[in-house]
């Protein structure tokens, strides 16, 4: 490769890694000020090794999103990432919600569909832990 033609290939790779930060953090900014409560669950099963009560929960946990409203809702597992002190691996399942405002996540609380997720996947956890937070 060229001398000329190296050179216009790492500016234009430069380029576009710069636009793919930026059209990112627009996108996450525009989430934070759009949806400004975050309501995050972990969850730990009582049979953490069995697949199946995983995908229960799961399963489950999907059906919230039903709920009018949840504006965005991410059901995740843990991630195989580096092993550090500040890590917590320890929990099975999470869910992380967007709502609206305040009154938006009162609603989910007492919601029909939360009640039924809490009464049919209840047996399956030993221990929950919730984080509730709004975008400063």
């Amino acid at each position: 490769m060229s001398k000329t033609n190296r050179r216009k290939f790492i500016a234009t790779a430069a380029t576009v890694a710069a636009g793919t930060v930026a059209a990112s953090a627009i996108t996450l900014t525009k989430v934070q000020k759009k949806y400004p409560v975050v309501h995050q669950v972990f969850f730990w099963l009582k049979n953490p090794a069995s697949s199946e009560d995983r995908d229960k929960l799961i399963t489950g946990l999907k059906t919230l999103s039903k709920i009018e409203t949840v504006k965005e809702i991410r059901v995740g597992i843990v991630a195989g990432t580096e092993k550090r002190d500040v890590v917590d691996n320890s929990w099975s399942v999470s869910e992380l919600i967007f709502f609206s405002d305040l009154d938006s996540q009162a609603v989910y609380q007492t919601h029909p569909i939360h009640l039924q997720f809490i009464k049919g996947c209840s047996h399956l956890w030993e221990k929950v832990i919730v984080y509730d937070s709004v975008t400063v």
